[in-house]
């Protein structure tokens, strides 16, 4: 399969799989289960009690801004929407980092009543830790117009995108296949996702150094820098 062939079909899995999980989450979150009964039901030994009325608030937020920050970050990855408006990539840019942001502002709310215990809490807020560190740097690149240094950055922050895609994979290999307690796969899925996504994303980065150019991991084009004042 040639480069080009190689590249279009990565983004088009990405776009595809992205697509399908904003519909089913939203689709979950605010019209199946808007009380979120059946997670919240799974939930046990937690070491503080759970303002349900507040904490579904901050999951409503989360969820929103984590399928805004998928959606945007998609977009921007998009080589013909680049070549169209260069000033949408870049103001698009800044909602996916705000989006980030919230996500993991959000998250750190809900984090102490994770499923899965103080082990999981913790787990989540290094998670949280490691999206912001990367998140940033990518931001940092591009302010001092370091082009493949952004886009690989962009590349490792926009895969946490789907952690919780992941987790909940994971989870559900564990809890199904192997009969493992639902909190126990859970927690399983949060450290692995972490561990699994940087690998996934180093993995894109170097197929996409060896290709040169890749759809829109190759990310900005050089004749983007003097636009980045």
């Amino acid at each position: 399969m040639k480069p080009m062939k190689k590249q279009k079909t990565l983004y088009g899995f990405v776009a595809f799989t992205a697509v399908l999980f904003i519909l089913h989450t939203l689709v979950k979150n605010y019209m199946i289960d808007p009380e979120a009964w059946g997670f919240l039901s799974r939930k046990t030994g937690l070491q503080r009690e759970l303002n349900v009325p507040i904490w579904l608030k901050v999951m409503y937020v989360h969820v929103a801004f984590a399928c805004i920050a998928m959606a945007a970050g998609l977009l921007n990855f998009s080589n013909r929407l680049f070549e169209k408006s260069r000033r949408f990539h870049r103001v698009n840019g800044y909602i996916y980092f705000v989006s980030v942001l919230v996500v993991i502002v959000t998250s750190g709310y809900m984090a102490p009543y994770a499923t899965g215990g103080k082990i999981s809490s913790i787990g989540f807020n290094v998670l949280n830790t490691i999206w912001l560190i990367i998140t940033i740097a990518a931001l940092v690149h591009i302010k001092m117009k370091r082009i493949d240094r952004h886009r690989n950055w962009m590349i490792r922050s926009y895969v946490f995108c789907y952690t919780n895609m992941l987790i909940h994979l994971v989870t559900f290999l564990f809890h199904q296949g192997f009969g493992l307690a639902y909190a126990a796969g859970y927690t399983i899925g949060l450290y692995s996702s972490i561990v699994l996504l940087l690998i996934i994303a180093e993995i894109i980065i170097k197929k996409a150094d060896g290709v040169g150019r890749i759809n829109r991991f190759e990310y900005i084009p050089k004749t983007y820098a003097p636009m980045l004042r």
